[in-house]
């Protein structure tokens, strides 16, 4: 079984992992309606990552959703039950049952879209006995090479995040079992991006597209 099995890029960001459990994040365009997320995760509060009306489509009743600390005024203006919000601290990890997350702050190096002092984050989540890194809006920052996982979700869009080519030398440098190219062919990027990212991993690092 590929490393990959249980991960899903539905659109731009949006990221579904099943196994021991439903985790999202950051729901964005999602057309169906299965409501079988337990845990929802978002990555900052632009709205192609916060979207209350994706968020409704995926969330079980019973799930929670995580946002950073600076957002959770931001979640909640959009609608979010409070009951429901749990907030994280860049560097913080927390138990979600027998799963685990980690924050990885997330931010720009070289723009001025996602800056560090907002607090905005990316996450690695354990969970089928595997660390899934789910990178969020970021460039090739040393808290991002800091990182150590078996499968890492990054954006090679270019723009407001990494390009392919940095994306790549981020992956690259952590070198994760998998890596899965997002953030491309919808708001920015396209399947060109990706395909340059996967050509530039170097040989033990298995491409994956993740996507129907």
């Amino acid at each position: 079984m590929k490393i990959t099995e249980h991960l899903k890029v539905l659109t731009h960001f949006a990221i579904r992992l099943t196994g021991e459990t439903v985790v999202y994040c950051d729901p964005f365009h999602i057309r169906e309606a299965p409501r079988d997320g337990k845990l929802i995760l978002i990555t900052h509060e632009h709205f192609d990552h916060l979207s209350p009306e994706d968020i409704d489509k995926v969330a079980a009743p019973e799930a929670l959703v995580v946002v950073p600390a600076s957002c959770r005024e931001a979640a909640l203006s959009a609608g979010l039950n409070p009951d429901k919000i749990v907030t994280m601290e860049p560097g913080e990890e927390k138990k979600f049952g027998r799963i685990s997350v980690k924050a990885v702050p997330a931010y720009n190096i070289n723009k001025d879209f996602h800056r560090r002092e907002r607090g905005w984050l990316g996450y690695v989540v354990t969970m089928n006995g595997l660390r899934y890194y789910l990178a969020g809006d970021t460039d090739d920052t040393p808290d991002a090479r800091e990182v150590t996982c078996d499968v890492a979700v990054v954006p090679v869009g270019g723009t407001y995040t990494m390009t392919a080519r940095e994306a790549a030398a981020l992956v690259n440098a952590i070198r994760p079992g998998a890596a899965v190219p997002a953030h491309y062919g919808d708001i920015v990027g396209s399947r060109a991006d990706a395909e340059e990212f996967c050509s530039l991993l170097e040989a033990g690092i298995e491409c994956d597209f993740c996507r129907e």
